[in-house]
């Protein structure tokens, strides 16, 4: 993939703030599952909070696949901090570049426009970071329910009762921007609200332990809503426009990938390091057997197919995308999510036992790769799932 000069010197920068300062400090909040806060001062400070902010409102104005390069560049380095960095750039991916390509009236292009900049002087002048909690332990976030979350209009905006969880953020961000479903009669996806709530407003707690095994930086604890008022600048999209974003630009899911591609390339270059004897503390070569060059070789060939792929699908990344740009989409989530799992498996054997200390990174590396095949809205499960579906069946057609 031909970087533009923009993607390079941003590329540079994550890679830069990750070697020298993430990545010292990635085995402490492995460690004590605590949120990586010194990375993100880090990342307001280079202004890369405000990546896909468009630069009208004084962002970096990042494209989707430029988002991805980048976030693959944080990965490299701290899982957790990639993946979080994900659930806050996507409030304004979405809502910024995404959104310009959907359909909208007059009225409700001037009131995305009015409620979007709010929340981009958030972000730019005060620092603020999103979270976007989606999980319910249900259907809804896999696309096939409403959410249960509910959004009931009153005079000025929304009243909000619900739960989330795996909320990643939890603790930390500003303003959790929820995906809720607007209460009527009969609850429908069409009506899906994508609302920003103030982590401070009355009603929101975030309750339950954090132990999981791993991306344990993350903070993904469970998000409660009870009676949140919000007004109607908390819009985030107008009214039906997530579902019309999720129906027409399936790519916006596809976000989570990148961190998990970093991992990928980590793992491999954690081997070649290892073998060369440039590990520290590990400075026995062992790069001479070739059993380990044969081994090194298959990494490298597995990661040269996922990263093309990977590169393939974020540039042809789209509104309304042909049916085989929409299933190559589903096959890169899947191809990265597991073959990131299976280059840190490859790894570890390679190495060998040393290589499982705590004290290095595979280890970490191993359990934050086995997440992504488990992450929703496109677990490996369910994009296979819509391959084998969608190959076969043109839209309305059943076997009756």
């Amino acid at each position: 993939m031909t970087l533009t000069e923009k993607q390079a010197a941003l590329m540079a920068l994550a890679g830069r703030l990750g070697r020298e300062r993430f990545a010292p400090r990635a085995d402490k909040y492995d460690r004590e599952a605590s949120f990586p806060f010194e990375n993100y001062a880090d990342l307001r400070e280079a202004g890369l909070t405000a990546l896909c902010v468009p630069e009208r409102h004084g962002g970096l104005g990042a494209d989707f696949a430029t988002y991805c390069l980048v976030s693959a560049e944080l990965g490299r380095y701290c899982g957790s901090t990639a993946l979080t960095f994900n659930m806050h750039v996507c409030s304004t991916l979405w809502t910024g570049a995404l959104a310009d390509d959907l359909e909208m009236s007059a009225a409700q292009r001037e009131r995305h426009e009015r409620h979007r900049a709010e929340h981009y002087r958030r972000v730019v002048a005060d620092g603020a970071i999103y979270a976007q909690p989606f999980s319910e332990g249900g259907a809804a976030a896999a696309g096939k329910a409403p959410f249960g979350t509910v959004a009931r209009r009153v005079e000025g905006g929304y009243l909000l009762n619900g739960k989330k969880i795996f909320a990643s953020l939890s603790g930390a961000a500003d303003y959790y921007g929820v995906l809720c479903t607007e209460e009527k009669p009969t609850l429908s996806q069409r009506d899906t609200l994508y609302l920003a709530v103030p982590a401070k407003a009355e009603g929101v707690s975030v309750v339950g332990d954090w132990d999981p095994l791993g991306m344990r930086g993350t903070v993904s604890r469970t998000l409660l809503l009870k009676d949140v008022l919000v007004p109607e600048t908390a819009e985030l999209m107008p009214p039906g426009l997530y579902f019309q974003a999720a129906s027409r630009w399936p790519h916006m899911f596809l976000t989570l990938a990148p961190t998990y591609m970093g991992i990928a390339r980590a793992a491999y270059d954690f081997t070649v390091r290892y073998l060369r004897g440039e590990v520290p503390g590990m400075p026995v070569k062992r790069r001479m057997y070739p059993t380990k060059q044969i081994a090194v070789a298959e990494m490298f060939v597995r990661l040269q197919q996922t990263r093309a792929l990977f590169e393939s699908v974020i540039a042809e990344a789209r509104i309304d995308p042909a049916k085989e740009e929409r299933l190559r989409a589903y096959a890169a989530q899947y191809t990265i999510m597991e073959n990131a799992n299976e280059l840190c498996r490859l790894a570890i054997r390679t190495c060998g036992g040393q290589a499982m200390l705590r004290s290095l990174p595979l280890e970490r590396l191993y359990r934050d790769s086995r997440c992504g095949s488990l992450m929703l809205p496109w677990t490996a499960e369910l994009c296979l799932d819509r391959l084998g579906r969608e190959a076969l069946y043109e839209p309305g057609e059943t076997d009756d």
